[in-house]
């Protein structure tokens, strides 16, 4: 959004506000000196019934990094909410321990009673605004009734927009229409009101009324009596994605754009296996031959997938149209064999090296070899091999580093843009791995020190939570893209996906009927017009709800998607492109390297101890923002455009543009106790 001059921000309300209000909201009373104004702590109040738009909307301040305190109405021994619980007084200056409010709805303690007057007197003497997070339409939330010209009913498949008020504020962010999710005709996903403002209410997202004229509002806020709702008419969950579109402008709305923690939408794509052929899905056998698990086929004979020369131009030129790049994840020395068994000539290795800049390399081992136990396959499924003495027989430390070094050092010799630091082992190996073997390979750690290792992928699948690995590296969790390695036509992968998600009656393995994670195809899909009309679709909406809920985690295919039919690309096209449909050009997807995730995930999980831990300290005073926390912590904060950070002496631009505001992961200045911003 726009940002205007601090006191010009508040005008539209201020004439509905207390003075004690105005001074909350930083303007003061004329002739008023700072230090009379109250003292705003940063901390969220959430009091919830166990309903999920209030889970959704805590999800959403804690993966933002906002500190919040909940209050469980459904615990008989919550704390009672009164004066004292809400605000209080600290160095004779009056202090609001709550900088905004979410509840259930407009009055869960009952209108009238002593908690919903000691919350309403709080929120007008402080100017704190409140999230009602899901209530129907009616006057008392500023709205007609549904009656009136509105409408009730299910909003699956429909379009919602925002609206000029709400693109001139905290919902800015956002450019086209959303469509609320509609996966399942059978099952009702979104019930919501639409209905007619009254005086008072600015709609920030519309719809068109069903079967009816106009539009009605959907989200909006209500000011009345020296207070301001935000209100949502509409039921969801933190999963969904009009919930994670709109997630972001409920949560800046609620702060009003100053609060602790930041939140910017990241997609990164790695393409494990380059130089490597990838072993190609066999449609009669229904499995991948060579692979442990495929009876009757060892792999000789049939002919693996990998790139071409052309398909790697397709790659470069791809990037440089979307202005996005990959992460080539590549095994030097499975790529030199491929050429000493063709003539010693290998075009697409020429390729990839002459546009060597345009992607980020990541080292994946010299021959993409197991580096857990000793792999004993002699039985289904492989099993870890034993020594003598009955322990697990495990890959050495030496040959572990040998992988490593070997292809770091191929890479060196090629000129490659890479870093030391990042590696993805081949499956993920030398991790733990479910049930065989449940520890990490004893000698792992030590080789990726010696490597200079600092962030290893593993597999999301598995292991969601980065952990150490050792005491110099960590790991970054992957998204697997359901995209599968071994198939190099659309219509090999519909052929692998049917088998795998249709039931046994219809020809499928029938897994789908015995997991309870998966669910069964109607019918089988068609192999011609299956993947793009069906798994695409699907694989990209999941791809892009990790994106919109700012999740840092990379996605990862093979290079075989880029080969053949080249399938993964309708999939990144689709993400892309609903992405640039939905938000505004100051809000870009963030396309970052490997150890930039990883490091992002570590400053998050570092900011959420020292949040929960109580070792942070943030509040507002007019137009000043004062954070202290741990030596070292690393400090996500998210203000408006034109806030200053205070220096020794002077000041400088604070953060950097994202969606309307600055944020940035900070630390106090040299010889400053705590971080000091100015807001404009």
């Amino acid at each position: 959004m726009a940002h205007r001059a601090h006191a010009h921000r508040w005008r539209t309300t201020a004439a509905v506000l207390t003075a004690a209000g105005l001074m909350a909201l930083g303007l003061g009373i004329p002739g008023a000196s700072a230090a009379e104004e109250p003292r705003i702590d940063l901390r969220v109040l959430v009091v919830d019934n166990g309903d999920s738009p209030v889970q959704a909307i805590t999800a959403q301040l804690k993966s933002t990094g906002i500190p919040y305190t909940r209050v469980n109405l459904n615990d008989a021994d919550r704390p009672a909410i009164t004066d004292t619980f809400l605000s209080d007084t600290v160095d004779g200056t009056p202090r609001a321990k709550y900088q905004g409010v979410v509840l259930p709805n407009e009055a869960p303690f009952g209108a009238g009673s002593a908690e919903q007057t000691a919350l309403e007197t709080y929120e007008r003497t402080y100017g704190i605004p409140q999230v009602d997070a899901y209530t129907w339409a009616h006057p008392g939330v500023g709205l007609d009734y549904t009656s009136q010209g509105g409408w009730a009913g299910t909003l699956d498949g429909r379009e919602a927009a925002v609206t000029t008020a709400g693109k001139a504020g905290y919902f800015g962010y956002l450019d086209g229409a959303l469509t609320f999710e509609d996966n399942d005709a059978s099952t009702q996903e979104s019930y919501g009101f639409v209905a007619k403002p009254r005086t008072g209410f600015t709609s920030y997202v519309d719809i068109p009324v069903p079967a009816g004229a106009g539009t009605g509002s959907l989200i909006g806020e209500y000011a009345h009596d020296g207070r301001r709702e935000l209100v949502v008419t509409f039921a969801y969950n933190q999963y969904q994605e009009q919930f994670r579109v709109l997630a972001r402008g409920i949560v800046e709305w609620l702060t009003q754009g100053v609060h602790l923690g930041q939140s910017r939408n990241y997609f990164a794509v790695h393409v494990d296996d380059v130089f490597a052929p990838d072993s190609r899905w066999d449609t009669e056998r229904n499995c991948t031959p060579g692979d442990f698990d495929c009876a009757g086929g060892d792999g000789e004979g049939t002919t693996p997938i990998r790139m071409t020369a052309a398909d790697a131009q397709y790659a470069a030129q791809w990037q440089r149209e979307r202005g996005f790049t990959l992460d080539m994840v590549y095994n030097a020395g499975s790529g030199e064999e491929w050429k000493s068994e063709h003539g010693g000539s290998d075009p697409l290795t020429d390729q990839l090296l002459a546009d060597k800049e345009q992607y980020r390399w990541i080292n994946h081992t010299y021959t993409h070899q197991y580096l857990g136990c000793v792999q004993d396959t002699s039985t289904v499924p492989w099993s870890c091999a034993k020594n003598a003495d009955g322990s697990t027989r495990y890959m050495s430390r030496a040959d572990i580093s040998a992988e490593i070094s070997a292809n770091y050092d191929w890479g060196l010799t090629q000129g490659l843009p890479m870093n030391r630091s990042e590696l993805v082992t081949g499956e993920h190996s030398g991790l733990r791995t479910l049930p065989q073997q449940p520890d990490d390979n004893p000698n792992l750690a030590g080789a990726l020190a010696d490597n200079g290792i600092a962030w290893t992928a593993s597999d999301n699948s598995r292991e969601p939570e980065q952990r150490p690995v050792g005491t110099s590296t960590r790991t970054v969790p992957r998204y697997p893209m359901n995209v599968y390695y071994n198939v190099g036509t659309d219509a090999e992968m519909v052929d692998e996906y049917n088998w795998i998600y249709t039931s046994a009656a219809d020809g499928g393995s029938g897994v789908c009927e015995n997991n309870p994670t998966s669910t069964c195809l109607d019918e089988p899909l068609d192999t011609t017009t299956g993947y793009d009309e069906y798994i695409v679709p699907l694989e990209a909406r999941t791809a892009l709800g990790h994106v919109v809920a700012g999740d840092p985690r990379p996605h990862y295919a093979h290079q075989s998607n880029l080969a053949e039919d080249r399938t993964l690309y309708p999939v990144m096209d689709k993400v892309l492109a609903d992405y640039a449909a939905l938000f505004a050009d100051n809000t870009p997807v963030q396309n970052l390297a490997q150890r930039a995730i990883g490091t992002e995930l570590q400053r998050r999980a570092a900011w959420q101890t020292a949040v929960t831990n109580g070792q942070v300290t943030a509040y507002r005073i007019g137009n000043e923002v004062t954070v202290t926390a741990p030596s070292g912590t690393q400090i996500p904060v998210t203000a408006p455009e034109g806030t200053q950070r205070q220096l020794l002496i002077g000041t400088t631009t604070f953060g950097t543009p994202y969606a309307g505001a600055r944020s940035a992961w900070t630390t106090p200045a040299a010889l400053q106790p705590g971080l000091t911003l100015k807001l404009p």
